[in-house]
């Protein structure tokens, strides 16, 4: 574990690494994404607000693409904000907030964002919050910004071959777990909790996370987010981007 403490970017590609085997076409919905921030924004350096960000993944890629863009990272799980931190350093904002608190959007540092995008993590909410905090989301925006949530967003025309492509994602994923190739999620978790920059982030965790609680996923079809989205005032709604049973709905201020 030194190379971790002394390289906390070692960190950072570690998670990417066991996000992926979760999905392989990770970095797909990333750029789907990114292209569409270039599309409302043109050549000027747009501003970003990376939603339960965890680690800063899109802030990086974000800041890759568009040299200049001002990022904001805000998570409330305190092993992902460490790593954040140690990686973005002061390319970004970084900011501890719950989004099951309403009042998370007086901890921004500002407003008026080009664009809010988030990934794989919304699922941990309640429906009645989901469609409360995207209204939330759109306050934040510019009039023109938009709102980009990439999900497991399975097609509900389509519940049978949903469900055997999920079956044939998870044997994949067994495989390379069983074969070393990728880290599990609980492994990789029991690692941070072993690390002695991590541990303390992980004890913490736990309180804020307890294992009773942080274990139910909501995932409904992505006509759900897009009629979420348009009762929530955005002028325009609909699927961005999908790959097998996730998808990217984006929505319009």
């Amino acid at each position: 574990m030194s190379a971790y403490l002394s390289n906390p970017l070692v960190w950072q590609e570690s998670w990417d690494r066991q996000q992926e085997a979760f999905m392989p076409d990770r970095e797909e919905r990333f750029r789907a994404m990114l292209d569409a921030v270039g599309a409302v924004t043109g050549k000027e350096p747009p501003r970003v607000l990376d939603l339960a960000g965890g680690t800063g993944t899109i802030s990086l890629r974000t800041l890759a693409r568009f040299p200049g863009a001002t990022v904001t990272v805000l998570d409330q799980d305190p092993v992902l904000l460490a790593i954040a931190g140690a990686s973005l350093r002061e390319r970004a904002t970084i900011v501890d907030a719950d989004l099951g608190d309403s009042g998370w959007r007086a901890k921004l540092p500002e407003e008026g964002f080009d664009a809010v995008l988030t990934a794989t993590a919304l699922h941990w909410l309640p429906a009645e919050r989901v469609a409360t905090l995207y209204g939330e989301i759109r306050e934040v925006l510019r009039p023109g910004g938009i709102f980009v949530n990439a999900d497991h967003m399975p097609e509900d025309s389509l519940p049978t071959l949903s469900g055997r492509l999920r079956d044939h994602a998870r044997e994949l994923r067994e495989a390379r777990y069983a074969t070393g190739a990728a880290t599990s999620w609980g492994d990789w978790w029991a690692a941070a909790a072993a690390d002695e920059f991590l541990a303390p982030k992980a004890v913490e965790r736990e309180r804020i996370y307890p294992a009773t609680r942080h274990s139910q996923e909501w995932t409904p079809p992505a006509l759900w987010h897009v009629d979420a989205l348009r009762v929530a005032g955005y002028t325009e709604a609909g699927v961005l981007w999908r790959g097998g049973t996730d998808a990217a709905v984006v929505g319009l201020r």
